[in-house]
């Protein structure tokens, strides 16, 4: 008779509260990040935690480790969201139009969650999780699909992740820009680039969108914080 798999122990009330704590330096160095504060003394981080400092250095060697651990964890759940809205897209042209166009109403949508990201916009280009993987990824799928005719495809990202980021720091520097209306004309911008035609490029990115539920995904932050990057 086949066992069952043992199920995952339950965590101890000594993981959930190490989990806790370092649920909160990650949202403590999220806060300043959005607000562009890389200065800030670690004791003002563990003071926004609510952590003691000593804390601090049970998770984490050093500030700029703090810094990416919670840049990497808001790109990782943004892509994550993405592709979940995106999986049932079968044209690779639609499919990164459509997470394109998202992205650019999330700066509006989640400016804090979007600074972070922002913050770190010449790391993003060579990171191998998060946001850029995820444009290869779409990029190549176009490109091998016979869909992009642009072949280079790391020009091809370049410029993409580039309009993204440019993007975002253009709709934080004017609050009265129409966000979705800016993004449609650079996702249509790009697609043509890519090697679509005029006229298609302007129906893709004139169709309709999947809801974008950033209040779920802020949820999403604080729940994997804690559960997610627990592990020290």
């Amino acid at each position: 008779m086949t066992q069952a798999p043992a199920s995952s122990p339950e965590p101890t009330r000594s993981h959930r509260r190490k989990a806790q704590t370092r649920a909160a330096l990650v949202r403590a160095a999220q806060s300043f990040l959005a607000q562009g504060q890389t200065n800030t003394p670690v004791l003002d981080i563990t003071q926004a935690a609510d952590v003691g400092i000593g804390s601090f250095y049970n998770h984490f060697e050093s500030k700029d480790q703090l810094f990416e651990a919670a840049v990497d964890h808001v790109m990782d759940l943004l892509g994550a969201v993405l592709d979940e809205l995106t999986t049932d897209v079968d044209d690779p042209a639609v499919a990164f139009a459509t997470s394109f166009r998202l992205m650019g109403r999330f700066h509006r949508r989640e400016p804090q969650l979007s600074k972070v990201i922002l913050h770190s916009a010449f790391d993003i280009l060579g990171a191998q999780t998060g946001l850029a993987p995820r444009v290869r990824r779409d990029i190549q799928a176009g490109v091998e699909s016979g869909r992009f005719t642009m072949t280079d495809v790391d020009v091809a990202v370049v410029c993409a992740v580039g309009a993204a980021t440019f993007l975002g720091q253009l709709i934080h520097a004017e609050p009265d820009r129409d966000d979705a209306e800016t993004t449609d004309r650079a996702a249509e911008a790009l697609l043509r680039m890519l090697g679509v035609s005029a006229n298609e490029a302007r129906a893709i990115c004139g169709r309709p969108l999947p809801e974008l539920q950033t209040a779920g995904l802020r949820g999403a932050v604080d729940k994997a914080t804690t559960d997610g990057l627990a592990a020290s």
